[in-house]
């Protein structure tokens, strides 16, 4: 359970981090993320942004890994030792 809990935690921190940085930067250096790329009409800030929402189905696919693998052996290795 704590294993669990703390790997919750961690990514929850990561993507924290992430997303408030990017609100950050919305807030104080607009410049930046107005920034044309590639000399189309797409800017810096639309790619953070779809990169904040694709990291955060990362993260969730990272979860998802573990808990299957991992977390689940735990829990299956549990209920034998309890005789369930």
């Amino acid at each position: 359970m704590r294993e669990r809990t703390r790997f919750g935690w961690i990514l929850t921190a990561a993507i924290l981090i992430i997303y408030f940085g990017f609100i950050g930067l919305i807030a104080f250096d607009k410049a930046l993320l107005a920034v044309k790329v590639g000399g189309g009409t797409a800017s810096l800030g639309l790619f953070l942004g779809v990169g904040v929402i694709l990291i955060a189905f990362v993260l969730t696919g990272i979860y998802v890994a573990r808990a299957n693998t991992r977390f689940d052996a735990l829990t299956a290795d549990l209920k034998r030792s309890l005789g369930q």
